[in-house]
Order: structure tokens, then C-alpha cells, then sequence
């Protein structure tokens, strides 16, 4: 674990000098842009990913593909549009040759493109708020149709004149039907200076320069040479005359990038120095933000990464890292805000230890001495859950006579990201953060039998999947197959064992689980993209005080472990910061009083709220409590609920994320949030229960909570399955469908996963929602998906269809109150 330790005393700091990362305070670089927390294909339907996951984030750019595209079954530009506006998205880059099937796309000639440009145009021009798509005509053009990229002179002249004719073409094209659209490109695989200089001297000269200049850095190398790039570019402009273009890196990163903090850190890094927008590459599945997202609505580590730079406000400020433009090493980016009195630094992408020295620190907005909030966003693998970034260290620190703040962090993972907050003292000392024991275990470090030790991505292999460690072990298929792990606590009771694996089965698969030989309990693996395709199993053990072999050895179907984590079982709390929630309206920040989260207090007006971004292990009831001077009005899933302070309110939860707003006249230091989740007066409803019309019928499944789901439901206006839902009240209540399928649509694509998305109509009350279901890997494995709704105290009928279409295999639904 990292946490923050007071500087030692000159006569005790005899090891050597920990490395230092400088944020310097009166260094401004611009606004915040939020400009690299983008993704092509990030989204795949209306609903996939959830808003509650996606709002937080406020993504300034997605790309995603022209409607009716074949390239992809889903992630149609408009079709997406709606929730990515509907949750304070930026624009929508259209990736146009993506109507196209096969990859690379058919080069079919300029003459077959054109109907497709003007559909495509036509299909933008008339979509709502039209003003935010951004179209990008060609893709990858050094490689695909027009391979610019050749290192022969004379054919490289060719190509690139036949590749300005049609970009004058389409262009023009584009306008003659959209005025005023805005136009992207090269749009480079890579950077080149020799084709940008030619194409931006043509496209000036020729009136067809574009709205948005765009390449893509997708090697580890970039890490390295962005800087260089983006220093040329400018520099082409310049010699050229052209005033600064908006840039966007449509595609950035690999997939040993992809999910990780301390990977995803250099990269943002680097592009919000430079003030650029940027989108993840798409390598894997659409619909989860390049591998941000479990199921629809769960963050894992990159997530919460994300939720941190969103986070940021006011102004960037100049971060100096041990080693600039060095490939995996330590990075970082820093914010001033002096409105909410605030500096905020993000870093990650090395181990051990490292002083965060934090320069100029004001007197004027922080005072003599400051609050420093210390927290790690783990790794938990592209589909492995992570709760609230855990606070490893809550302290106050004097501003030393040269104006210098610094926190030292120790022990830091490389695959970690850390956010250091530093707000005003005030008066009182900050609750020690509660940080249990932790330990990890390598499995290639393990006792193997009859299993293999694979490397996945490493900067050589950039586009392997993250491993920790860069290693897993997988072929455990014999009935032999087993890893030991050898394991050492500090005393006996309760741990949390989190599993990080991967599933190839295509379906759940099972090991079995025993403390140094004894008795045996079954660990079951859901489904995941493929075996390595990192997910995360949680799950607990009872040890006592000492050193003990955990074995976990083949059952059912194959898994392939990557690592072990073992966790002092602790209460689940958290405690949520007023002052670093989302705000609007008329807010002020407090921090005369540093006692509690050390954080001060967000004092709330007239017309303002702060929505805090909340995290449930799973669906459940929780106790919420406000940490306010007065009473508050909380929303949740449609209800608003009176708290009084200080007083506990048992709510419902939906698993993974949950934004709760506050609202009222009040100081509000905290909400804070425990439980594990409580099913105690939930309504409860198997398959078996409903009414099916239609095809819809019963399907035996040993993977069902009771052996049968509903299946063959939809397809027409006849299949219907009826649940009759008694409720206790009348009121706002959140239905949890637990559902499975597993549509794909191959495309033979040479890398993505071409999964689909099912919906459903839900209909109760004289409502009915058209809701979405995401793919969950496989037809055995069951997910669930809460959705909101009204309902009426005593019987109410609740129906689930689809007219046009399969719905999802329906396992069985829950309905709770939303205030228990």
C-alpha cells in the first residue's frame, strides 16, 4: 500500500533520496480541458454504458460509427448520441468508412464511397444537436486505401495526390449538404510529418483544411514521442500560416494500457499538458469505455481513474516527473482551483516511493498549513469491480518557508493511480484513514502443477492484454491442475480474498478452494471476454495467525489466475467528501474545521446540489447518512428522500455505481455509506412465477438461481411474460432484472469482440421504459440490471416484451423500495 508519512527529520533521512515529482502552484497551463478522457467506440447502445456511469465521467469526445455502419453491429453515432448528450457528452466523432463491412475496408473506389458520404451527411445534418458531431472522413489513409505511408518517393507523390483529390471531394461533399459541419483529419495510423505538411499546405490552399486535425499514437513508443509530434505539428501550422487547430488523438493506447491507472495516467498526462482531446482505441468489445466499465454500470480501477480526472477543476499547473517522455515511468497532472481552495494531483506509473513536492503553495488561498488526502485507484482488471478508491492517509502538513508542501508516498504499485488532495487546514485534526492489512500473491510465483506461466503485455508487446506482473498461468485443464499459494497473516479471522482471473470456458467455470488441505468450497468464475480478459472474483476466507497454503485447483471448465489478494476483513464504510463531489448552482467551501474526512465542509444555497458518485458491491440496502449542520433532500433513482443529520437512512442501491443528489440549505462535510448490501424486504420473483405468452416458455439451466429461466421471450406482440408484483406502498421502487444472453454478430474483425445488445420493454403502472441489456458473455451467465420504477401499494402487473426482437433470457427479477 502507499500512504502519506510526515517528512522524517534531517538527522533520520539517511537512505537515499526518494524520486520527486514537482507540481508547481503558480505554473499555469490553461483551464482544464478534460479533453483525453474520450473512447472510440466507448459506447454501443442507448444505455450501454449505464448514465449513472456515464455522466460522471464528462467525456468531451467519443468516436463512433457512421449509422447503419457494418463495420461493427452497434455503436451507431446517432443512435449513442442520445445518451452521451443526454449525460453532458462533448461530440461524437463519425467514423465514416466504418460503413463499410470488412476491415481493412473494401476499396471499392471514390465512386462507390460518395452515395454512402451524402447518406451519412444527410443522416448528421438532420440528427438533434447535429452542431456536436464531428465528421471524419477517412481512416488510417498511410495504410488503407491510399498507403501514404510508403517510403518510396515517387509513389508516396501518387498516392498522396489521389488522396487530396478525393479529400477535396468528400469534403465538399460533406458541405454542400451540411454547411456547417466540422471536419476531422488526416487521421493517421500514426504520425507523419511528411504527410501533414503536404496536407495541410494543400488543404490551406485549396480551402479544404480541416476543423480538427487527427492522428493516432497507439505504440508504447508514444509515450516517448508524442511531445516531439505535437511540438512538429504546431510548428507545420506556424511555418504554414495557420492558426492553431483543435487536435484530437482519436486513438491512443494499447491494450496493456487500457484498465489500468497507472498506465492510463501517462497518457492523460501528456495530452492534457498539451491540451488536446484524445479517445482510448478499441480493441476489445464496445459498449464499457475501452475496457473502463464492468457490465454497464460497475467501475473498475480505470473508472474510477476517470472519475478523478473529472474531478479536476480550475486550472492545470506544471508537473515536473523524474523522467519527462520516458515510457513507463512516473507521470502525472495537477489542477489549481483557488474558488474551492483546492490543488489536486494525479500520478501513477511506477513503484516504490516518491515525494509529491508541491511548490508555491499561496498563503492567500491555503494558509499556513493544508490537508493532504492520499488515495490509490488499485488495477482490478478490465472486468474486475472496484469500490470507492480507498484514502491510505489523511494529514496535516505546514507550508514550509519556501512555499513547499511535500508527501511522501510509499510503497506505491505501478499499476496504481494516486490522487494527493490538498485543501486549508482549519482547525482540529483529520480522522486517521483506516487502511486494513493487505498482502498480493503472484500465481507465476506460486507452486504450480500442470499449468503454464504465459507473458501478456509488456512495452514489447504492447497490445497484450494487462497481466499483473506482466504474467498469469493459464492451460490448467488437467484434473492435476492446481496453484499453491503460500500465504502469511498477521492474526487470525476474517480476509477478503479478491481473485484476479480469466475465464475461457464460455461458460461459469469452477475451482476448488482449501486452507492447507482441508476442507473444500467451490469458487465460481462468471464468463469473461476471453482468458485474458482480466476479471476479479471476491469472495472470503477464515485463517488464523501465521503462514498457510491456499490452493486453488481445477473443477469445472478452465480459469487462468493472475494474482491473489488477501484483505483484513473490515466493516464496509466510506465516507464521501462534500467538497470534491460534483456541484452547481451557488456553492461555498468551509475549511475552518479539519476534524473528519480533514476536507472541509460544501455549503449549499439556493437552486445548488452536489451529486456524489456512490458505490455498491452489490444490490442491496445500505445506510446513507449526512454529515450536514441541517436537513438535506437526497435523490436517488427517482425518490427524494428528507435527511435529518447525522441520522442513518436505509436506501437501495443498484450494484456498481449510484449518483446521489443533495440538495438544501446546509454545511454538508460528508455522506457517509455502509452495509454490505441487506436483501431484507426485497421482493423476490423467480421465472417460474410469470405468466408467459407467446413463444416465452420455461428452459431448464443448471446456472439459474432455480433451474429454469425464461426463454424465447419477444419477437412478436404475443410474447409477454407477466410477473404480479404486491406492494407493500405506494412509491418509487428499482426493479432488478437478472437476465442473460449472448448475441454476437461475427464479423471475422480481426481484434474486436462483435458482442450485441438485447432490449426489453418494461411495463408496469401505465409506463412502459425501453431498457437495455448488454451481452453477458456467455448464455449461462446472468447479470443484473436495476431499472426504476412506480408502483401502486398491492397488486401491480409487470410486464416484460419486445415486439421486434428477442428479448434477454429472463432468470428472475427483485423488486425493492428504494427507501427500506
Amino acid at each position: 500500500m502507499a500512504g502519506f508519512l510526515p517528512a522524517a527529520p534531517a538527522a533520520e533521512a539517511q537512505e537515499a533520496a526518494a524520486p520527486r515529482i514537482t507540481v508547481d502552484l503558480a505554473a499555469p497551463e490553461g483551464k482544464v480541458k478534460l479533453g483525453a478522457n474520450g473512447a472510440l467506440y466507448g459506447l454501443s447502445d442507448d444505455g450501454v454504458p449505464s448514465d449513472a456511469i456515464l455522466a460522471p465521467l464528462k467525456v468531451t469526445t467519443i468516436s463512433q460509427k457512421a449509422e447503419g455502419g457494418a463495420q461493427h453491429p452497434n455503436g451507431d453515432a446517432v443512435t449513442v448520441s442520445k445518451s452521451f448528450f443526454r449525460n453532458g457528452g462533448g461530440d461524437v466523432l463519425v467514423m465514416m468508412q466504418d460503413i463499410y463491412a470488412k476491415w481493412p475496408y473494401e476499396d471499392l473506389g471514390i465512386a462507390d464511397y460518395l452515395p454512402k458520404v451524402d447518406k451519412i451527411a444527410k443522416d448528421v445534418a438532420n440528427a438533434p444537436n447535429s452542431q456536436h458531431f464531428v465528421y471524419v472522413p477517412f481512416n488510417e489513409p498511410d495504410q488503407i486505401w491510399y498507403n501514404l505511408g510508403t517510403a518510396n518517393q515517387a509513389q508516396y507523390e501518387v498516392n498522396r495526390d489521389r488522396f487530396f483529390k478525393d479529400w477535396k471531394t468528400v469534403y465538399q461533399r460533406i458541405r454542400a449538404i451540411d454547411p456547417d459541419a466540422r471536419i476531422a483529419g488526416p487521421n493517421e495510423s500514426s504520425y507523419h510529418t511528411r504527410l501533414l505538411t503536404d496536407f495541410l499546405t494543400f488543404a490551406k490552399r485549396e480551402n479544404v483544411l480541416p476543423e480538427v486535425t487527427t492522428w493516432h499514437e497507439l505504440g508504447s513508443n508514444s509515450l516517448r514521442d508524442f511531445q516531439g509530434h505535437f511540438n512538429n505539428y504546431r510548428s507545420i501550422e506556424k511555418n504554414l500560416g495557420i492558426k492553431p487547430l483543435e487536435v484530437n488523438i482519436n486513438e491512443y493506447a494499447n491494450r496493456r494500457d487500457l484498465s489500468v491507472p497507472g498506465q492510463l495516467v501517462q497518457w492523460v498526462s501528456m495530452f492534457e499538458r498539451n491540451k488536446v482531446y484524445a479517445d482510448q482505441a478499441y480493441w476489445d468489445a464496445a459498449g464499457n469505455l475501452d475496457g473502463n466499465v464492468v457490465r454497464t454500470n460497475i467501475p473498475n480501477g480505470g473508472w474510477w481513474f476517470f472519475r478523478w480526472y473529472a474531478g479536476m477543476t480550475g486550472q492545470t499547473v506544471k508537473v515536473t516527473p523524474p523522467q519527462a517522455n520516458t515510457i513507463d515511468t512516473l507521470q502525472g497532472l495537477a489542477s489549481l482551483d483557488p474558488a474551492r481552495k483546492q490543488a489536486q494531483v494525479l500520478l501513477g506509473g511506477s513503484s516504490g516511493d516518491t515525494d509529491v513536492v508541491v511548490q508555491h503553495v499561496d498563503p492567500k488561498i491555503f494558509g499556513r498549513s493544508v490537508t493532504a488526502t492520499v488515495a490509490e485507484a488499485a488495477w482490478s482488471g478490465y472486468e474486475g469491480q472496484h469500490a470507492a478508491p480507498r484514502v491510505l492517509s489523511r494529514a496535516k502538513a505546514t507550508v514550509a518557508a519556501d512555499g513547499t508542501v511535500t508527501v511522501p508516498l510509499k510503497g506505491m504499485k505501478q499499476m496504481s493511480a494516486y490522487r494527493v488532495v490538498l485543501t486549508p487546514a482549519g482547525y482540529g485534526t483529520p480522522a486517521a484513514a483506516a487502511v486494513p492489512w493487505s498482502a498480493s500473491y503472484e500465481a507465476e510465483s506460486a507452486e504450480i502443477t500442470d499449468g503454464t506461466v504465459y507473458t501478456q503485455g509488456t512495452v514489447s508487446n504492447a497490445n497484450g492484454y494487462a497481466a499483473s506482473g506482466t504474467k498469469d498461468v493459464g492451460s490448467l485443464k488437467l484434473a492435476s491442475s492446481k496453484v499453491d499459494f503460500t500465504v502469511s497473516v498477521p492474526s487470525t479471522g476474517t480476509y477478503d480474498l479478491a481473485v484476479l482471473y480469466g475465464n475461457q470456458s464460455g461458460a461459469p467455470s469452477t475451482q476448488k478452494l482449501s486452507v492447507d488441505g482441508g476442507a473444500v468450497t467451490t469458487v465460481s468464475y462468471p464468463s469473461t471476454e476471453n482468458w485474458l480478459y482480466r476479471a476479479k472474483k471476491d469472495l472470503t476466507v477464515q485463517l488464523t495467525a501465521g503462514t498457510h497454503t491456499l490452493t486453488l485447483a481445477k473443477d469445472t471448465g478452465e480459469a487462468t489466475l493472475d494474482r491473489i489478494d488477501l484483505t483484513a476483513h473490515t466493516t464496509p464504510f466510506t465516507a464521501y467528501e462534500a467538497t470534491l463531489a460534483d456541484v452547481s448552482g451557488r456553492v461555498s467551501y468551509d475549511y475552518g474545521n479539519a476534524t473528519g474526512t480533514g476536507t472541509g465542509a460544501l455549503v449549499l444555497g439556493t437552486g445548488s446540489k452536489a451529486i456524489f458518485d456512490v458505490y455498491a458491491p452489490r444490490d442491496g440496502y445500505f445506510t446513507v447518512t449526512s454529515r450536514a449542520s441541517a436537513a438535506l433532500q437526497l435523490s436517488l433513482h427517482g425518490e427524494r428522500v428528507a435527511a435529518a443529520p447525522n441520522k442513518a437512512l436505509r436506501l437501495y442501491l443498484v450494484a456498481g455505481n449510484n449518483r446521489i443528489t443533495a440538495t438544501g440549505h446546509a454545511s454538508l462535510r460528508a455522506l457517509d455509506v455502509a452495509g454490505s448490501g441487506s436483501t431484507s424486504g426485497t421482493l423476490a420473483y423467480e421465472g417460474a412465477q410469470a405468466q408467459l405468452e407467446g413463444e416465452a416458455r420455461l428452459v431448464d439451466s443448471a446456472h439459474a438461481s432455480a433451474g429454469t429461466y425464461i426463454g424465447w421471450l419477444g419477437n412478436s406482440a404475443a410474447g409477454k411474460a407477466t410477473f404480479t408484483v404486491d406492494a407493500p406502498r405506494t412509491g418509487k421502487y428499482v426493479l432488478v432484472v437478472h437476465y442473460g444472453h449472448n448475441d454476437r454478430r461475427d464479423n471475422g474483425h480481426a481484434y474486436n469482440t462483435d458482442i450485441m445488445s438485447r432490449t426489453a420493454d418494461v411495463a408496469v403502472g401505465g409506463v412502459t421504459k425501453k431498457v437495455t441489456f448488454k451481452n453477458t458473455w456467455s448464455w449461462d451467465d446472468y447479470w443484473t440490471l436495476g431499472v426504476p420504477v412506480e408502483l401502486k401499494g398491492g397488486a401491480n402487473t409487470l410486464t416484460l416484451s419486445n415486439a421486434t426482437a428477442w428479448a434477454p433470457n429472463i432468470d428472475r427479477i427483485e423488486v425493492a423500495p428504494v427507501r427500506g
